[in-house]
């Protein structure tokens, strides 16, 4: 969903809200209430988004164990998202299903932030990555980056390789023959970067 323009607007607001004073950023999302669906342990992603979350002024909600959710039950992932987005302003997801978290925007009203979708995306980490990127290096456009490791499950490389081929970047993939990075998004990526 995000292109070079919208990926640049979300790092000025983070370079606006980084500068805000702690009392003023506790008021951005006052009376807001953020569900945080984990239905795959996360220790990283989970607290650093409810820490966001409160640092902004909303208030949490959460399910981070499926066993004590309605799920276990055989309530559908369907019938979860329209509760939690009856009672929330925003949803943020972690599943261990692929595209779980595409289903879960097609059914909320509020927006779904995908927090990471089986060995599909996480745009959550693509994001701070590139904007690590352009903090420490001053520019995204004409860098090399190369991938290497476990590329086909790696949701994270997914995530990012796309993220990159907004800009004017070369990407180089390494990885052995059987973990090499899925031919869908090889596909998707072709003629967008070198």
């Amino acid at each position: 969903q995000f292109d070079q323009k919208s990926i640049e607007l979300l790092f000025r607001q983070v370079k606006k809200i980084k500068k805000t004073p702690t009392k003023q950023l506790l008021k951005i999302l006052s009376g807001k209430i953020v569900g945080l669906l984990f239905f795959e342990p996360s220790t990283r992603t989970f607290f650093t988004v409810d820490t966001a979350a409160n640092r902004l002024g909303a208030t949490t909600i959460s399910i981070t164990d499926p066993n004590a959710a309605s799920l276990y039950k055989g309530e559908t992932l369907h019938d979860t998202i329209k509760l939690v987005d009856a009672c929330a302003d925003a949803i943020v997801m972690r599943n261990p299903v692929e595209g779980s978290a595409r289903l879960a925007a097609e059914t909320a009203e509020n927006p779904v932030i995908n927090a990471g979708d089986g060995a599909n995306q996480h745009p959550t980490q693509a994001l701070l990555d590139l904007y690590t990127i352009q903090k420490e290096k001053g520019k995204i456009d004409g860098i090399t980056v190369m991938l290497l490791g476990d590329l086909k499950n790696g949701r994270t490389v997914h995530s990012l390789a796309q993220a990159l081929s907004h800009y004017d970047v070369k990407l180089e993939f390494y990885s052995p023959p059987q973990l090499k990075m899925p031919s869908g998004i090889l596909k998707d990526l072709d003629g967008k970067v070198k």
